[in-house]
């Protein structure tokens, strides 16, 4: 049986065994982004516009990622429009990055599995590289962000009588608990994901010029950095909009 068959359905027993139908609802938002994504690679390789298609498959994603994580609206509202926010704010910054870093095609290290293989096939790499430094911090942003606003929403129902001040000193210590393991799961997965990479630059005595241009490198620490950028965006903004609704609340009360 294939191995990615056998991890499927262990995730598929673990998620229903920890979250009962949570776990199938969450199973059932993955495999909906996964048609998304298939579906959005098929449209390109079509020639449909990629900025166009990449909007519209970005806020389907974090909706249904969002959406079908929770029953809170206050949670998923806020959830959502912070991180429409922070995706499409980012998306301006990965063109830039894209413009000024070249990072798009195949890298030296990819010539000997493309030696037979036909390169016009007639795609702008430069966009595809953009698509891919979004859609790869999709989920660290929606997940930040719904972190966030789960956090603070748990402790003002704790605890009614709290103040603006005592408010923002959580926000503060929340804020940081989730950047630092947030930032850490994107770093330590660019790492996994790189060693090779990294292993073969050592053996074959590579130049700390050529490993810094290194294209295949520096596109995974583009999308890491987008990534940390999109978490801390997502945070500051999600725990913004969670004070004024926090505030909206405390002056109905005073009323």
């Amino acid at each position: 049986m294939n191995s990615l068959i056998v991890l499927f359905i262990i995730l598929t027993v673990l998620l229903i065994l920890v979250s009962g139908l949570e776990g199938i609802r969450n199973l059932v938002g993955l495999a909906l982004n996964f048609i998304l994504i298939f579906a959005m690679i098929t449209l390109l390789s079509w020639g449909m516009n990629t900025f166009i298609l990449l909007s519209v498959v970005s806020v389907f994603i974090l909706a249904i990622a969002i959406y079908m994580s929770s029953d809170d609206n206050m949670v998923t509202n806020i959830s959502f429009k912070t991180s429409l926010i922070v995706v499409f704010s980012l998306l301006i910054l990965a063109i830039l990055v894209q413009h000024i870093g070249n990072l798009q095609g195949f890298a030296i290290e990819d010539t000997e599995e493309l030696e037979e293989l036909s390169l016009a096939i007639g795609l702008n790499f430069s966009n595809v590289a953009i698509v891919v430094m979004v859609i790869s911090m999709l989920g660290a942003v929606a997940e930040a962000a719904m972190a966030l606003v789960a956090s603070l929403s748990e402790v003002v129902e704790q605890d009614e009588q709290m103040t603006l001040r005592q408010f923002k000193e959580q926000r503060f210590i929340i804020s940081q608990q989730i950047l630092g393991t947030a930032v850490n799961t994107l770093f330590f997965g660019l790492l996994g994901s790189s060693l090779s990479l990294i292993l073969w630059f050592v053996r074959l005595h590579y130049s700390l010029a050529e490993i810094i241009n290194s294209k295949l490198l520096m596109a995974d620490m583009a999308s890491m950095l987008l990534g940390m950028l999109g978490i801390l965006f997502a945070i500051w903004l999600s725990g913004y909009f969670v004070e004024k609704e926090f505030e909206k609340m405390e002056s109905e009360i005073k009323r």
